[in-house]
């Protein structure tokens, strides 16, 4: 087994604090119980979508993205799962959530998977939503239980 062990020491601004934590959350919420790599994949993905004019252009509206009703997420209509699927968003387990924030500074500098980088989606395994059956969404890799596509129309 290999330890690797970063150290990362940055100036971060206000803004650059909110994106890391709202790429942490994504990827505590998402992606806790995997490993390494398919945490860094949810980073990837959301990472990816902030830069898509299909999606918002930040990573916390990336994140938060959902139909909406008065204001607030309708239930499983969020482009990420556990935004919108009636649980509270309360982070219990901080050992995982250290790495989540971890996980999140790698990506924000730059660490990819090259077979993912230009993922655009994922699903856990155990799981079959529809968009994945259309051709539009080329399958890359799985990673853990994560199955992790590209948007071959997204721009």
């Amino acid at each position: 087994m290999i330890l690797l062990l970063v150290i990362m020491r940055v100036n971060i601004s206000k803004a650059e604090e909110s994106e890391i934590s709202c790429l942490a959350e994504a990827i505590y919420f998402e992606s806790r119980s995997e490993g390494l790599l398919s945490q860094l994949g949810v980073a990837i993905v959301v990472l990816n979508r902030a830069e898509l004019e299909n999606y918002p252009s930040n990573v916390c509206d990336v994140v938060h993205q959902a139909k909406e009703w008065k204001g607030n997420p309708i239930r499983n209509k969020c482009m990420f799962s556990y935004w919108c699927d009636g649980k509270s968003e309360r982070i219990e387990n901080h050992n995982a959530y250290e790495q989540s924030l971890f996980v999140a500074k790698l990506a924000l500098n730059g660490v990819t998977i090259k077979a993912i980088s230009d993922a655009t989606h994922y699903h856990a395994r155990y799981v079959k939503p529809g968009w994945s059956l259309s051709k539009r969404f080329k399958r890359l890799i799985r990673l853990d239980n994560h199955i992790f596509y590209v948007d071959t129309q997204a721009k």
